[in-house]
């Protein structure tokens, strides 16, 4: 283990729970080492990895997201003007 670790409360509900205790009890695990686990997969393959391939798209648009966005928006709203 690293030398910066953190312990934290989480509240997690009671089906959660008992799913959590059925993976422990197969895996022959803590629950501290399922929820490692869960994590480092989260960080490996989820939603962390794909906003590294996200901010990828962004780069080469010239405009941050933001502005880019109500350039998107600043057409529709030329479009419904010009239907009126």
């Amino acid at each position: 283990m690293n030398d910066i670790t953190m312990r934290t409360i989480v509240d997690i509900p009671e089906d959660q729970i008992k799913r959590l205790t059925r993976i422990c009890e197969r895996e022959h695990v803590s629950r501290a080492e399922v929820i490692r686990r869960a994590i480092a997969g989260y960080l490996r393959h989820g939603v962390a990895a794909s906003e590294d391939r996200a901010f990828g798209l962004w780069r080469d648009r010239g405009l941050e997201g933001l502005r880019y966005q109500d350039a998107l928006r600043d057409e529709w709203t030329d479009t419904r003007e010009s239907m009126k």
